[in-house]
């Protein structure tokens, strides 16, 4: 028992080595063009571009939370900020599953069942991806020509944010996987406060993309907008390109091209520049914070999730 906790001690200390070696690799590779671009904005812009990020992943992490509660195990802030931000680093891994591993690992020491951290992660992952279709559908219907196809999304992004729709695709998902399905519908409304906690999210989102861009000079009609829109396809278009970690590269291309109609492409790629850049510090910053914050003791195992079940939220 003692080596079996010494060994997934050291496996989980490697894997968070290794994710901050691409990071830091990341922004190594790109440090001229990071350089480049903070040399041509104020200082305000830089902090309020930063500080907007904090605020719209504490709003993400509050609609996961909620998720997780919603299946059965609802969590202290504390611990929640752990899980989740420790296990995010994991995105900046090349492939999809290294995030889920090390978030389904740390639910496991919170009694969370893995299956059930698998499940609220991929619902909320779903929930923020329809999220930031339907606001880039409306936000940039005005300003990019191809925003039309997005715009005929929006019922059938209703249709699949349905409680009975999500759990069905999620349960069908683990059945070809040969996994347990959920032992619960997701609640309406757990759906709903989800749904609200992401999408303001998103529209906070916008606000670290609208100061650069204001700071750049760009014009043409109202920015708050297009800026919101641009990192909501931009992220949309990065998450499906799993191959790629954190969307790194897709991202920048597709927020270029809808920022194109208010600004010009080459300020359009230090704006991108910047949100990559502001994305990565958040990220690690709120790391840092889940680590302080949730350090405290373990509860007994719960494979089950029978006591997690009935914990209730602090």
């Amino acid at each position: 028992m003692l080596s079996r906790l010494r060994s997934s001690r050291l496996l989980r200390v490697l894997l968070a080595l290794v994710a901050l070696g691409f990071l830091g690799y990341g922004l190594a590779r790109n440090a001229d063009d990071t350089l480049s671009a903070l040399s041509r904005l104020s200082w305000w812009s830089l902090a309020g571009s930063y500080l907007s990020v904090m605020a719209g992943i504490g709003l993400m992490v509050l609609a996961w939370r909620t998720v997780l509660a919603g299946l059965g195990s609802p969590l202290p802030l504390g611990i929640t900020a752990k899980i989740f931000f420790i296990g995010q680093l994991g995105k900046y891994v090349p492939g999809s599953v290294w995030a889920y591993a090390a978030m389904m690992e740390l639910g496991r020491d919170q009694g969370v069942p893995p299956r059930r951290t698998f499940s609220s992660t991929s619902l909320s992952l779903l929930i923020s991806l329809g999220c930031a279709l339907l606001v880039a559908a409306v936000t940039l219907r005005e300003t990019v020509s191809q925003a039309w196809y997005l715009m005929a999304l929006i019922p059938v992004i209703a249709l699949c944010l349905h409680p009975k729709v999500l759990t069905f695709g999620l349960n069908l998902a683990l059945r070809i996987a040969r996994r347990e399905p959920l032992e619960q519908v997701l609640g309406g409304r757990a759906v709903l406060v989800a749904v609200a906690l992401t999408l303001a999210g998103w529209l906070v989102y916008g606000v670290h993309l609208l100061l650069p861009i204001t700071d750049l000079g760009a014009a043409g009609g109202p920015l708050y907008p297009v800026a919101t829109g641009a990192y909501a396809l931009a992220w949309a278009t990065g998450i499906l390109t799993v191959v790629v970690p954190a969307g790194i590269g897709v991202r920048e291309g597709a927020m270029v091209l809808a920022l194109a109609p208010v600004l010009g492409s080459p300020d359009a790629l230090v704006a991108a520049v910047v949100s990559r850049l502001a994305f990565t510090l958040a990220d690690l910053t709120w790391a840092g914070i889940g680590f302080l914050w949730g350090r405290a003791p373990r509860p007994a195992a719960d494979p089950d999730g029978v006591q997690s079940a009935t914990r209730a939220l602090r």
